[in-house]
């Protein structure tokens, strides 16, 4: 059997997301099932039961080579890093909480308050006055 032609462009490493800004950040899986999220997917609006700083992601994705993903066991924890998205800054779809620019700020404020209302955790999300909210709509 033949195999098709191999091209080799270096014998370096590449580089996946050079110059972009990245963040790493601590993501726990408060849900009873295993979740998986994809390398393109926008971080801020991955499953509702991870618990992470979600503000702090707005605009970004998992810094691994696209077509891959990360799991998060049920009641684990671990560390991801993440990568801002290039382009336009305008997403849309996924859980639908920003559809929008990530350099809007309305548009970021309230994704922000879309995921407080639909019950996505956070480590991070405050109300109005500062205080700390509860980390699922309804818990205190």
């Amino acid at each position: 059997m033949k195999l098709p032609p191999r091209h080799q462009y270096g014998d370096e490493p590449i580089e996946i997301n050079a110059g972009r800004r990245t963040l790493k950040v601590s993501v726990s899986n408060t849900g009873d099932r295993a979740i998986q999220v994809g390398s393109d997917y926008h971080f801020f609006e991955a499953n509702s039961a991870l618990e992470f700083d979600r503000e702090a992601t707005l605009g970004m994705h998992l810094n691994i080579a696209a077509g891959t993903s990360v799991r998060f066991e049920p009641g684990g924890t671990r560390e991801v890093e993440l990568c801002a998205y290039a382009g336009t800054g305008r997403l849309t779809g996924f859980s639908g909480l920003l559809n929008g620019s990530v350099k809007s700020h309305p548009a970021r404020v309230e994704a922000v308050s879309r995921a407080l209302e639909r019950g996505f955790r956070s480590t991070g999300a405050k109300d109005k006055d500062g205080a700390k909210k509860s980390k699922k709509k309804g818990s205190n």
